[in-house]
């Protein structure tokens, strides 16, 4: 049996050690065990595997039930990477056209209603911004201070009250008929996220884990792979 240490076999048994058999190493001293533990911890290939089949419709428990990974391990993966993550991946487009709509969920109980604010262009596939909120200006102004930089020549919109207030005279498009590719991308968050599904027994207990499972997911739509917990 070689030294951790130095390598060396010249060592002999120094009684035991939590019931396990230990030696010291006769020329540099180093105390030393038959054998050690594996390291603690799930390996990097089953959190990625938990992460993907969170993006791709599990919920937490589900997960648990299929990996025997404790869904409480997997909602600290899901928020670690969700505070590595940005809002959106990068994006360099420019919207020629752009579309905009809501998506209401609830957090906790269906009494306690949110809404994620998307928006997108309406030529090419992905979410480019969005927020969360309440229904009302307060929070679509959020959306609007990032999709006014866009300077479209098109916004549109499905003709909630809210969205003149912002979109100026002659600049919204109202017409559910060109709205396929803002609803098409909702429609694929409601599809990929358990918390987003309707009549499900999977729903967000609070607005961060939302938010870090929209980020996770929108990450994982455009690359189709999920960082690693930092």
């Amino acid at each position: 049996m070689e030294c951790p240490r130095c390598g060396s076999c010249h060592n002999r048994k120094n009684g035991k050690k939590r019931g396990k058999q230990n030696h010291i190493c006769c020329d540099c001293g180093r105390q030393f065990i038959d054998v050690y533990k594996p390291p603690r911890g799930y390996s990097d290939e089953i959190k990625q595997e938990c992460l993907k089949m969170y993006v791709n419709g599990m919920g937490f428990r589900g997960i648990e039930r299929v990996k025997n990974v404790h869904h409480t391990t997997i909602i600290h993966w899901v928020k670690r990477v969700g505070t590595q993550l940005a809002d959106t991946p990068n994006s360099k487009e420019i919207p020629q056209v752009g579309e905009l709509d809501e998506l209401e969920t609830f957090i906790g109980s269906k009494k306690n209603k949110i809404w994620l604010w998307t928006a997108v262009n309406h030529f090419t596939q992905g979410i480019l911004a969005w927020v969360l909120g309440d229904r009302s200006s307060t929070t679509f102004q959020q959306l609007w201070n990032i999709v006014q930089c866009w300077q479209s020549y098109f916004y549109v919109t499905d003709g909630y009250p809210v969205y003149p207030c912002f979109v100026p005279d002659g600049d919204q498009i109202v017409s559910k008929t060109y709205m396929t590719r803002v609803e098409n991308e909702n429609t694929r968050l409601r599809h990929y996220l358990a918390r987003l599904h309707r009549k499900t027994l999977c729903y967000s207990k609070t607005e961060e884990m939302l938010r870090y499972s929209v980020r996770l997911l929108l990450h994982y739509l455009k690359y189709r792979s999920v960082p690693l917990p930092a």
